[in-house]
C-alpha cells in the first residue's frame, strides 16, 4: 500500500530548498511511528518521492508525495500522526491509500497552476498581453543541461490572465514539456519591451491529464 500525501508549503519555508525539504518529511515520518516501508541493503532509507520539487523562494499550496507503508493502514489515522511530527509551517491537506501498483505522482504528473503576484503591473505589459498569447509561435530561450536551446511555449500554456496585479498561469510540467512561470514572464515581459517585474509566486495545484481534460493529481 502507499499513501497519496497532499501538503501544503507555506510562505515561512519558502527559501527552504527541495533536498531540505525531503530531509524534513523524512524525519517527521521516522517520528511518527508510522509503518513506513523501508529500502533494502546496507543502508535502509524511506522510499519517498515528490511529484516535482518546488522552486526555491515559492510556496505550495498542493504538494504531493508517495509513501509507501507496511501493510494496511488508515488515511486518517497516517495523517493525524504525521501531521503531529510535523512544523506548523508544513500543513497536510489529505492522505489517500492506493495500491502499488498505482502510477507514481511524478508518472502522472503534467501541468502546474501557478499565482505570480507582481509589484507592479506596467501598462504595457498589460496591453501587450492578448497579443502576446495571440502569436502563432512563443519563442524563448530556454536553459537546459546541456546548454541552451529555441522553444516554442505556446503549446506548454494552458492557461495565462491577469486579475489585478496577479498573473494566474498553467503551464506544462512534464520531463518532456515544460515551462515555469520565471520563463514565461521573462519571455512575456520582453515581448512588451519593459523590464521583468518584481514577483512572488505560488504553485496552486499539480495536474495530471485524464481523457484529455487536468484534473487534480491527488485525485489522479
Amino acid at each position: 500500500m502507499k499513501m497519496l500525501v497532499t501538503f501544503e508549503k507555506a510562505f515561512r519555508l519558502r527559501m527552504i530548498g527541495h533536498l531540505d525539504l525531503m530531509r524534513a518529511m523524512q524525519r517527521a515520518l521516522r517520528r511518527s511511528d508510522l509503518p513506513i516501508r523501508y529500502s533494502q541493503g546496507f543502508n535502509p532509507h524511506i522510499l519517498l518521492t515528490f511529484a516535482a520539487p518546488l522552486s526555491l523562494g515559492h510556496t505550495g499550496l498542493r504538494e504531493v508525495m508517495e509513501v509507501p507503508v507496511e501493510g494496511e493502514c488508515n488515511p486518517d489515522f497516517f495523517k493525524a500522526r504525521l501531521q503531529r511530527a510535523l512544523p506548523p509551517e508544513i500543513q497536510l491537506v489529505s492522505v489517500r491509500a492506493v495500491d502499488d501498483t498505482h502510477k507514481s505522482p511524478m508518472a502522472l504528473l503534467y501541468a502546474a497552476r501557478y499565482r505570480a503576484d507582481l509589484e507592479e503591473v506596467p501598462d504595457a505589459l498589460r496591453t501587450a498581453l492578448p497579443a502576446f498569447l495571440a502569436q502563432g509561435e512563443i519563442t524563448a530561450v530556454k536553459k537546459t543541461k546541456t546548454g541552451e536551446k529555441t522553444v516554442d511555449l505556446k503549446p506548454m500554456i494552458h492557461e495565462c490572465s491577469l486579475n489585478g496585479n496577479a498573473m494566474y498561469l498553467t503551464l506544462d510540467l512534464r520531463e518532456e514539456s515544460s515551462c515555469k512561470p520565471e520563463l514565461l514572464l521573462r519571455t512575456l515581459s520582453d515581448f512588451a519591451g519593459v523590464p521583468l517585474p518584481r514577483f512572488t509566486c505560488t504553485r496552486l495545484m499539480l495536474f495530471a491529464m485524464r481523457d484529455l481534460a487536468l484534473i487534480p493529481l491527488e485525485d489522479a
